[in-house]
């Protein structure tokens, strides 16, 4: 059998569950990623002529598709965030930025090093690439399309921590990575802060709220008669992406944060238009599109062997990690916030691990050379399969119990 023409026919499979199962599942508890890693697992055990899902033998195209998929799942959490951004209004976010993520990448590294051996680069390296909440799997718990219902506190925490901490994870990838390639000395310390903690934050939030405002007005004001905004054409999503990233990244600043920065921009510019809503297809169907194909794939990674290096130590790792570290640290960075006990526990325990930490740890594997890279796939690669299963078959109940309590006034 030739490989070409059945990759085709499974790349077609996987588009058709794109577009239809999201839907035929909404209200069932069996989430679209979960069957889409099922699906994966069970073809890579048949003998068929499928494409090699060995994320550490493909490492550059692993970075590569994984940085495309996270890229537009920013751009649509930013375009579907209908809450104006201010620090009152996103209290929860700044909550969950500057108390969960530095306590999970503290708690995971020390692990880590205490519990799994590792030396301080790699250790460091396991703490940034699993503190962040993925924009890409946690699509289940984030806010639903521009001007619709009111946001909840619950989806609106989710979706804009996992907007703002893909890119904040940056910093200290690059900070594993310093340490990982320092030699004697502490200039690198203070290079890492002033370069790639200060400035490239700074460089990404300037360029996306400028390159989002500006696209903006080039829709809605320049040449109106051409009427842009009323075509009703999705691309300029891509648009918006690409070129938030790229002068970012030119500018050597982080793109991912410069997208999402740039799609609350695009969402704050005429708040009301209903061509937020058609940005927003687009982005959702290139995102389900991306992310089957990569959750197949993992789920042929799975079939391949990538947890064989994790070992038991491993396996408490993760358990540990997703169901201690993570919503310890969320309900300790939420006490005293104006939500109820249960809506703290829901925010503090979706803290969903997927596609985003793939990407940081394959970008930073191509940048430094790090102890082990297979065991690091291999505890990476579980903790995310452990948050698909776990996160993804109670996603639904969970929110409509929420849902429903909210509505009875409780």
């Amino acid at each position: 059998m030739s490989p070409y023409p059945f990759t085709l026919l499974v790349l077609g499979v996987a588009l058709i569950g794109a577009v239809w199962l999201p839907h035929l599942l909404r209200k069932r508890a069996l989430g679209f990623p979960v069957l889409c890693v099922v699906f994966g697992y069970g073809l890579y055990l048949l003998p068929l002529p499928l494409p090699d899902a060995d994320p550490i033998r493909y490492a550059e195209i692993t970075e590569r598709l994984t940085e495309l998929v996270v890229l537009v799942a920013l751009t649509g959490a930013g375009l579907r965030i209908d809450t104006p951004f201010s620090w009152r209004r996103w209290s929860l976010t700044w909550r969950l930025l500057a108390i969960t993520m530095p306590l999970c990448i503290a708690a995971a590294a020390l692990l880590g090093i205490a519990g799994l051996g590792l030396g301080l680069a790699s250790a460091l390296l396991l703490g940034a690439v699993l503190a962040p909440t993925d924009p890409v799997l946690a699509s289940d718990v984030q806010v639903g399309p521009p001007g619709g219902e009111a946001e909840d506190p619950v989806r609106f925490a989710l979706t804009s921590e996992a907007g703002l901490n893909d890119g904040l994870a940056f910093p200290f990838s690059w900070l594993a990575v310093a340490a990982a390639t320092a030699g004697a000395g502490s200039a690198w310390l203070w290079d890492w802060v002033w370069l790639d903690l200060l400035y490239r934050s700074v460089a990404g939030i300037a360029i996306g709220w400028s390159a989002g405002l500006f696209l903006m007005w080039l829709i809605f004001r320049f040449k109106a008669e051409t009427r842009l905004a009323h075509t009703n054409d999705g691309m300029a999503a891509l648009a918006i992406t690409l070129t938030a990233y790229g002068l970012a990244e030119l500018a050597h600043g982080y793109g991912f944060l410069a997208v999402f920065v740039a799609a609350l921009a695009v969402r704050n510019y005429e708040r009301d238009h209903e061509y937020h809503a058609s940005l927003t297809r687009f982005a959702e169907q290139i995102e389900r599109i991306l992310m089957a194909i990569l959750l197949i794939l993992f789920g042929g990674a799975l079939a391949g062997g990538v947890l064989e290096g994790a070992g038991w130590p491993g396996f408490v790792f993760a358990l540990v990690f997703v169901f201690a570290v993570r919503p310890l640290t969320g309900m300790l960075a939420l006490t005293g916030s104006p939500v109820s006990w249960r809506e703290r526990l829901v925010i503090a325990f979706f803290g969903v691990r997927g596609i985003g930490s793939f990407y940081y740890l394959a970008f930073a594997l191509t940048e430094a050379r790090f102890d082990d890279p297979s065991r690091l796939w291999a505890i990476v690669s579980l903790v995310v399969l452990l948050s698909i299963l776990l996160h993804g078959l109670t996603a639904t109940p969970i929110l409509r119990s929420i849902d429903d309590r909210r509505d009875r006034g409780h």
